[in-house]
């Protein structure tokens, strides 16, 4: 049994045309690590269960480790390098540092992202902290800073909503 070829892939991350030549079955996350050279998507389980390695696809969250880079072809990628505008900080940056929502930071960009994602996603009351609590579930955070991380969703939210 032979490996497949590589082939020619075009993504969109953080708004810039990228092209590379990639097995098929390379993971987003692997290409955006190692092709990109865009360390800070996380590689955490491998399993899509721990999401560390969350990105957004055309504005909606993924677990970069269970998609293929070829299924994001033309695709717009965000990653967390792509979230801030030069030395200024994305909100839910600015609100995961004033409300001390990282511990270690490994999981720290999955999870901004993830927020990023659920705001944009139009809950009918984003800043409710149980409905918070649900849409990250697919985050996990190995030091238990979950109370701060709902915090800085929710402070993110109301001020979004106002």
């Amino acid at each position: 049994m032979s490996t497949p070829a590589e082939q020619a892939v075009r993504l969109v991350i953080n708004g810039v045309r990228r092209d590379a030549i990639l097995h098929p079955f390379t993971t987003l996350l692997d290409a955006l690590r190692g092709q990109f050279d865009l360390p800070g998507t996380k590689r955490g389980c491998g399993t899509g269960a721990c999401g560390a390695c969350t990105v957004l696809r055309d504005g909606r969250r993924i677990k970069s480790c269970l998609t293929l880079a070829v299924m994001c072809e033309e695709r717009n990628i965000t990653t967390i390098e792509g979230l801030s505008v030069g030395e200024r900080l994305h909100p839910l940056q600015q609100a995961f540092v004033e409300e001390d929502a990282l511990q270690c930071g490994y999981c720290t960009p999955g999870q901004i992202l993830s927020a990023v994602g659920y705001l944009a996603e139009g809950h009918k009351d984003p800043a409710n902290r149980q409905t918070i609590q649900e849409q990250m579930s697919g985050n996990l955070c190995r030091c238990g800073a979950y109370p701060n991380i709902v915090a800085a969703v929710a402070s993110v939210a109301a001020a979004e909503d106002r």
